[in-house]
């Protein structure tokens, strides 16, 4: 199959809140970060569905992280992809 990613993805290991009115609050593990999105690893936790907007936050910074829209995007066997919301193009600000 060809490769269909839009963005490179940058790997890293960074603990995140997403918060969904199925699961509450939950803190999972981000395995990659792209300018369109991130992975998220889920063993047997609940997770919102594909099409479910999320809200998600870093976790163990020095300072409270922003809170960012995300969009349940794909789904694989280790866990699930998430795409940014709230970027300038989509509200209408960017160039």
């Amino acid at each position: 199959m060809p490769e269909q990613r839009r963005y490179i993805r940058t790997s890293m290991s960074v603990r995140i809140m997403v918060r969904h009115s199925e699961i509450g609050e939950h803190v999972f593990t981000m395995r990659d970060l792209s300018d369109g999105g991130i992975f998220v690893l889920v063993d047997n936790e609940p997770f919102p569905g594909i099409g479910s907007e999320v809200e998600v936050q870093v976790q163990g910074l020095p300072v409270p992280a922003p809170v960012r829209r995300m969009r349940v995007v794909r789904e694989a066997s280790d866990g699930y992809g998430l795409a940014f919301m709230d970027t300038q193009t989509e509200q209408g600000e960017g160039h």
